[in-house]
């Protein structure tokens, strides 16, 4: 399925009857994993950044349910359901702002309706997630072979957070394009932001980075103007974790400013994410932006760096408006603004 696949990171996995997750908590001192035998070790994982990023935690939740689906001792479809709709519920309850989990939860739901036994439905659960978790780097591929066309052999780009095998099954969205250059056999740079204030650039981008050998520089938060300013960074590529029909991006805070100075210093800012991510129900209003814990930013580890009385506001997300984003790139091609109408065309071709 990938070129070298032993060498690729694998965050989520199904081995045992049990569900597989690269412990992104331990990044970077250790790659080390963590075992979901029940739906609430999935959720646990989820609501605690064990596991991130939109497409990984689409598929984790796929896989918490083939979990809740197998832990069930109902004999019956309506007990059955009734239990599937806890794990459901629990589930969805763990990060309000990203798209795929809630996209990936009802994909999973779907295939159960108008089975008429428990055994059926368990196995439709199963092969769904399976499924889902082999389109995941299919989609990703083709995602990064679309994108890499924009990069030109000696290009630099800046990434902010982390959008790469560790967001997704394997492989990546954002840093999908990259490996993707780099597998067409040009010389590229990547500049990654340490992306406060749990650190998924410097603990994350830049530890699979380094793995897969792509030449990475990490910069503070505080140092992208001035990157920029230096004119050595020639495209922003980040991920997302929903994209709106009106084509705002909903992605990691801090996106937003990269996007404005991107525009300030004339460098095209892309966007790479997969068609799942796009949400064409809801508008601005609708979304909640999750807030996260405090001590997230007046803690490094168990170290206290601010007055321990002081008040926090910390936002996982922040919204980037369609007029700083110069393309989307899906695994259906690269659309142009303006994105109602390339958004909507893209998804009117796939029915």
């Amino acid at each position: 399925m990938l070129e070298n696949s032993s060498n690729i990171l694998f965050t989520v996995r199904w081995e045992k009857n049990s569900l597989v997750l690269i412990d992104q908590r331990k990044l970077p001192a250790k790659l080390s994993y963590f075992r979901c035998k029940t739906y609430q070790d999935v959720a646990f994982a989820i609501r605690n950044l064990v596991v991130r990023g939109a497409p990984a935690i689409g598929v984790t939740a796929a896989f918490g349910l083939v979990l809740a689906s197998k832990k069930s001792k109902a004999k019956n479809i309506t007990s059955f359901q009734k239990d599937l709709k806890k794990a459901y519920s629990l589930i969805r309850s763990t990060r309000p702002t990203a798209i795929n989990l809630q996209w990936a939860l009802d994909r999973i739901i779907e295939k159960t309706r108008n089975l008429d036994s428990v055994v059926k439905v368990k196995q439709a659960i199963f092969r769904e997630a399976m499924k889902m978790a082999e389109e995941d780097i299919l989609i990703n591929k083709s995602m990064g072979l679309e994108g890499e066309i924009l990069i030109s052999d000696g290009d630099t780009i800046m990434t902010h957070c982390n959008a790469g095998s560790l967001a997704t099954v394997a492989y990546g969205t954002a840093l999908g394009v990259v490996r993707a250059a780099k597998g067409s056999g040009k010389n590229i740079s990547v500049v990654a932001t340490e992306t406060r204030p749990v650190m998924q650039g410097s603990r994350l981008t830049v530890f699979e980075l380094k793995h897969d050998q792509i030449d990475v520089s990490l910069i503070p938060d505080t140092a992208v103007g001035y990157t920029m300013s230096k004119g050595k960074i020639q495209h922003v590529i980040v991920g997302a974790d929903r994209i709106l029909k009106s084509g705002h991006v909903f992605n990691k805070i801090g996106t937003y400013q990269l996007a404005v100075l991107a525009k300030r210093h004339k460098i095209p800012f892309y966007v790479a994410a997969p068609l799942s991510t796009f949400d064409l129900n809801n508008t601005l209003k609708d979304i909640i932006i999750e807030e996260r814990s405090e001590n997230e930013v007046k803690k490094i580890g168990k170290k206290l760096i601010a007055p321990k009385d002081v008040r926090v506001m910390n936002p996982a997300f922040d919204v980037t408006p369609p007029s700083l984003i110069t393309r989307i790139i899906t695994e259906k091609g690269i659309l142009e603004p303006p994105y109602s109408k390339s958004i909507k065309k893209v998804f009117s071709n796939l029915f």
